[in-house]
C-alpha cells in the first residue's frame, strides 16, 4: 500500500503539471486586456511599466515558467518565513493578482476560512444525513420512508442552487425574516450571541449545497446497499446465527461503502466548483466569488491559480479514495 501511494503521488505532479500548462494555454486565448481597469488619468508610460512589471510584455511560454516557479518556489518559501520567522523569499517576485495588485496567495489564503465555514460544513452536514437515509432506504425498500426519501432526492437532482438559493432567501428571509440574506464575512465570533448570528446566516447557504450533497451520495448509499443484501454472504452470515445489526451494519455496509466512497471522495473538489453559485447569491466572500470576480476581471493569475487548486484538489482525493478501498476490502492489493 505505501509503496502504491508513493508512485501515485510521483505520478500526480506530471498529470498536474498538464492540467495548468493547458488551462494557461486556453487563459492566453481569452479576450481583454487586464490593463483596461486602469484609470485614464494615468500616463501611457506608466501603464507601460505595469504592464512589464506583470509579465505582460513576456512570451507565453516565458510566463507561464514564472508562474511555476512562483507557485512550486516562492510561495512555499513564504510560508516557511511565515512559520518560522524566517527570510527565504524576501525581495523575490511572487504571482501577482492584476486586479488588486497583491499576491495572489495572500488572497485566496484570506478566502479560505469562508469557504471551509459554508462549503465544507454543508458537506459534511449532506455526508451524515445521506448515509442515514440510504442505509435505512434501502433495508426498507419500497416502505414510506423509501419513497419519501426518494422523493426528496429527485428534487435536490432537479432544482439547481440558483433557484433554491433564492427561494430560501424569498421564504425565510422576506417572509418570514428568520435568518439574514447577506453572509456577513466581516463578523467576529467571540461570545454566545455573536456564535448564534454566525450559525442563523449558514444556515441557508448550507442547507442549498447540503441538499443536492444528500440527494446524490443518498441514492448511491442505496444501490449499493441493494447490491449487497441479497448477496450470498449476507445469507450465510444471517444462517450462522449473526443478529441483523451486525449483518447489516458490518458486513453489508462495509461492502457497500466502496463505491460510496468514490463519490464521497471525488464530490469534496466538486461542492468547492459548484459553490460558486451559491457564493454569489449568498454574497459569501468566498473562493468560489474570487473566482467569478477574476473571470470577469481577466484576472489571469487568479484564474489560473484557483484553477490549479482545485485539479490539485480533485488528483489528491482520487489517491485518497484510491487508498481507502484497500483499507475497507482486504481483497484489494496495490502492491
Amino acid at each position: 500500500m505505501l509503496t502504491y501511494t508513493i508512485r501515485r503521488l510521483v505520478l500526480s505532479f506530471p498529470v498536474l503539471l498538464f492540467i495548468s500548462f493547458a488551462v494557461f494555454m486556453l487563459l492566453q486565448l481569452a479576450p481583454g486586456d487586464p490593463m483596461a481597469q486602469v484609470p485614464l488619468t494615468v500616463p501611457p508610460e506608466v501603464k507601460q511599466q505595469m504592464r512589464e512589471a506583470l509579465g505582460l510584455g513576456e512570451p507565453p511560454l516565458v510566463q507561464y515558467w514564472k508562474w511555476l516557479v512562483q507557485v512550486f518556489w516562492i510561495e512555499p518559501q513564504v510560508l516557511i518565513d511565515h512559520w518560522f520567522g524566517t527570510s527565504f523569499s524576501e525581495g523575490k517576485l511572487r504571482v501577482i493578482s492584476w486586479q488588486t495588485r497583491s499576491p495572489v496567495m495572500d488572497i485566496v489564503i484570506q478566502r479560505i476560512p469562508q469557504t471551509l465555514w459554508v462549503v465544507g460544513l454543508a458537506y459534511v452536514v449532506g455526508v451524515l444525513i445521506a448515509l442515514p437515509i440510504g442505509i435505512y432506504s434501502a433495508y426498507r425498500q419500497y416502505s414510506v420512508f423509501d419513497q419519501a426519501g426518494t422523493f426528496v432526492t429527485m428534487i435536490g437532482f432537479s432544482i439547481p442552487p440558483f433557484f433554491t438559493g433564492p427561494l430560501l432567501i424569498v421564504i425565510f428571509s422576506v417572509q418570514l425574516g428568520w435568518f439574514p440574506s447577506i453572509y456577513d464575512t466581516t463578523h467576529v465570533v467571540n461570545d454566545w450571541a455573536s456564535f448564534k448570528i454566525q450559525l442563523q446566516q449558514m444556515i441557508m447557504p448550507v442547507m442549498v449545497l447540503a441538499l443536492q450533497t444528500t440527494a446524490q451520495i443518498s441514492r448511491y448509499m442505496r444501490a449499493a446497499m441493494l447490491d449487497n443484501l441479497n448477496a450470498d454472504y449476507v445469507r450465510t452470515a444471517r444462517a450462522k446465527g449473526m443478529s441483523e445489526w451486525v449483518v447489516v451494519m458490518i458486513h453489508v455496509l462495509r461492502n457497500s461503502m466502496i463505491p460510496v466512497i468514490t463519490v464521497i471522495a471525488l464530490g469534496v473538489p466538486a461542492i468547492f466548483g459548484g459553490a460558486i453559485i451559491t457564493e454569489n447569491v449568498f454574497k459569501v466572500n468566498g473562493i468560489g466569488q474570487l473566482l467569478i470576480t477574476a473571470l470577469f476581471a481577466n484576472d489571469l493569475p487568479m484564474v489560473m491559480t484557483l484553477t490549479f487548486i482545485f485539479a490539485f484538489l480533485i488528483v489528491m482525493f482520487n489517491l485518497i479514495a484510491d487508498v481507502l478501498y484497500g483499507l475497507l476490502d482486504p481483497r484489494i492489493r496495490y502492491d
